[in-house]
Formats: structure tokens, C-alpha cells, sequence
């Protein structure tokens, strides 16, 4: 019996579609090929890359979130580059079957590039201390998975007596996944160390 069902089902398979791919895109018409995807970004410059990036963060893998720094103004203003890839280790948990990378992480790669900004700007002593504070104002309109480029910008508000604001916004695609109204550092210079 069980037999003679299965049969039936193979027999008219060319009823049954296969599920659409979520997220899939209509096909487009015109291919472009790898070479000229490529120079899609062959305009953007890297400002500071990953080496540099390392110099300036404390941070080390699997908690530094910036890949790199494609604008930069000193004490003002920041774009950074952030590529999600499935084999980071949040993604075992969160989620199994749908991996997001976790909204507090994609905060606190807003946070590090900032962190960038101020550690690079002028009056920072070498060995000083980027620490995070608060984050207020916070909305996320999509979701940021393995195989987007996230983009960052963050602006510096208030720097004043070690005490730093800032705002930003992340995209992908274009399209806005994050912003965070205000976000509070504070700046710790190296304690000297006596002999």
C-alpha cells in the first residue's frame, strides 16, 4: 500500500515545486559577472584596515566587529565596514535554524567604531581606554545575517572632559538595519605605571 502511494507521488512530480529560497531574489536579466561586481567598490578606500583597526581596539577576535574604516574625519565622523560570516561563534545559538547576528552585538560594533574615532582623534594618549557607558534611542528595522555587509556610520556629538556621545546607523543593502539615537563613552587615559 505504501507502496503504491509513494508511486503515485512520483508519478505526477512534476506537480510539486520546490519551496522558494526565503529572501530569494527575482532573476535578473542581465549578468554582470564577478569582475564587474568587483568594481562596484573599487572607489571606496580603506582608511584604516584590520592591522590598524587591532593597533587602536583592544579588542581581538571573536569580539572585534570592525573590518575596517572607509571614511574618517578626526572627532567627527566614521564610516566602517563590518562583513557577517556564518563561522562566527554567536551564530551556533543564535539561531540554530535562522542565524541573526544578535542586535547588542551590532550595537557594540557602532560602539567600536566609535571607539575608533575617539582613540584616533586628537588629545587621545596613546594606551588610553575607550569604555562603552549606555545606549539610548535604539530601533532595528531588519534583520543582519551571514553574508551581509554592514555598514556603520557614526558621528561624534559631544566630547568633553573625557566624556563622549555620539550617534549611528548601520545599513545593508542600502537599506537601514540599525540606528542608535545616543550612545555615551567614557575616555581613560593609561595610568602611569611607576618604578
Amino acid at each position: 500500500m505504501k507502496l503504491a502511494i509513494l508511486a503515485t507521488l512520483f508519478s505526477g512530480s512534476a506537480a510539486f515545486v520546490a519551496p522558494a529560497r526565503q529572501n530569494a531574489r527575482a532573476p535578473t536579466t542581465f549578468l554582470q559577472g564577478g569582475q564587474d561586481i568587483s568594481a562596484l567598490t573599487s572607489e571606496v578606500t580603506t582608511i584604516f584596515d584590520s592591522e590598524e583597526i587591532a593597533r587602536t581596539l583592544p579588542h581581538r577576535y571573536p569580539f572585534l566587529l570592525v573590518d575596517k574604516v572607509v571614511e574618517y574625519e578626526e572627532n567627527k565622523r566614521a564610516v566602517g565596514i563590518k562583513s557577517v560570516t556564518l563561522n562566527e561563534p554567536h551564530f551556533t545559538g543564535h539561531f540554530p535554524d535562522r542565524p541573526i547576528m544578535p542586535g547588542v552585538l551590532q550595537v557594540e560594533a557602532l560602539a567600536q567604531l566609535a571607539g575608533i574615532i575617539g582613540l584616533k582623534g586628537a588629545g587621545a594618549e596613546s594606551g588610553a581606554i575607550f569604555f562603552f557607558a549606555g545606549a539610548d534611542k535604539i530601533k532595528w528595522k531588519k534583520p543582519v545575517v551571514p553574508g551581509d555587509t554592514l555598514v556603520m556610520e557614526v558621528e561624534l556629538l559631544k566630547n568633553k572632559r573625557g566624556i563622549v556621545k555620539a550617534k549611528g546607523e548601520a545599513y545593508v543593502d542600502g537599506e537601514l538595519a540599525i540606528s542608535v539615537g545616543s550612545m555615551t563613552f567614557f575616555l581613560q587615559k593609561e595610568e602611569k605605571k611607576e618604578e
